[in-house]
């Protein structure tokens, strides 16, 4: 991670993410008490030998918590896994580590070669740091991949990064609601509102598993240890510079970047989409549907309708189009 100089790089206007915006964290990984059945019929009779300690209240949450507040590095036994990674277990602690979290295990592995990673990991001890403890939930998810910065690491990064930092990282995850990126010891989200100033339809073709990327600092939560990212925020927003530049009546060339049921969406130069509502195209003759006559990647002149900035909508006319 490289934190360059605070001062030059102060983003000024930071919106604050809210506990929703947050939610989108836990989304994507399973809870402990929510695992599927593993798949191997010994495993499981493991991971109900291992259930039944649960139930028998064996997880010291005291320790648990102070292992987690003080960033150390614990071993484990792995006793099981599931389809969305493995359990691990000593005689009061247990949890869970997702599969991005694992240092032996492809980002990009397909669906049926996880039973083939996750049974090498099977009886062996490996080093982790807990990433997230909830009690209240009983929940508590390891990371393999955090273990690798060291004992601290966590806690020195929370009480060093400051809003408006800009940094360098790697991704680790790339989800539909936004993209993980490993700071050095501790992730941060970049949720798929901050990855681009225009249209972001889908986060992986912004950005792949292993890519290094330079991100702004929105949110630093010591107490959640929770960090919020932003990819857009690096640039000046396209959206002031199109207000100044375009005024209803202009016409200008775009490229149509995806077509919907009520019409189609044009990228012009400067990144942003704008909308060419279906009641404002005229059907050549013989064609239904809008995808008769415009595809995406297609070269198109438009007329700008409106320009609303703050709402950043863009209203289109289709003008004309390329038939090649």
């Amino acid at each position: 991670m490289d934190i360059q100089d605070n001062e030059k790089n102060k983003i000024n206007e930071i919106i604050e993410p809210d506990e929703g915006w947050w939610a989108a964290v836990l989304a994507d990984e399973p809870c402990v008490e929510d695992l599927e059945q593993p798949i191997d019929s010994v495993i499981a009779a493991r991971l109900d030998l291992v259930q039944a300690d649960q139930s028998k209240s064996s997880v010291d949450w005291e320790k648990i918590g102070r292992i987690f507040k003080s960033d150390e590095i614990v071993t484990l036994s792995v006793v099981g896994y599931n389809r969305g990674g493995i359990l691990v277990a000593d005689e009061d602690i247990h949890g869970f580590v997702p599969s991005s979290h694992l240092i032996d295990v492809p980002a990009d592995i397909a669906e049926e070669d996880r039973e083939h990673y996750f049974t090498n990991y099977i009886d062996r001890t490996i080093s982790l740091k807990v990433i997230e403890c909830e009690p209240e939930k009983e929940r508590v998810v390891f990371s393999e991949r955090a273990a690798l910065a060291g004992e601290g690491q966590r806690k020195y990064l929370l009480n060093n990064l400051k809003e408006g930092d800009v940094v360098t990282g790697v991704v680790t995850n790339v989800t539909d609601f936004g993209v993980f990126v490993d700071l050095g010891g501790l992730e941060g989200l970049i949720h798929v509102s901050e990855l681009s100033w225009g249209r972001v339809q889908y986060p992986s073709d912004y950005l792949s598993v292993g890519d290094e990327v330079e991100v702004l600092v929105l949110q630093v939560s010591e107490e959640e240890g929770r960090i919020a990212l932003s990819m857009k925020r690096l640039h000046e927003n396209p959206w002031d510079i199109l207000a100044q530049k375009l005024s209803p009546g202009d016409h200008v060339t775009a490229e149509i970047s995806s077509i919907v049921k009520y019409g189609a969406f044009a990228r012009l130069e400067e990144g942003i989409e704008g909308l060419i509502h279906i009641s404002s195209m005229n059907f050549p003759k013989g064609c239904t549907h809008i995808d008769d006559f415009l595809y995406e990647g297609q070269p198109v002149n438009v007329c700008v309708i409106h320009i609303d900035p703050e709402k950043r909508r863009l209203g289109l006319r289709l003008v004309s189009y390329s038939t090649e």
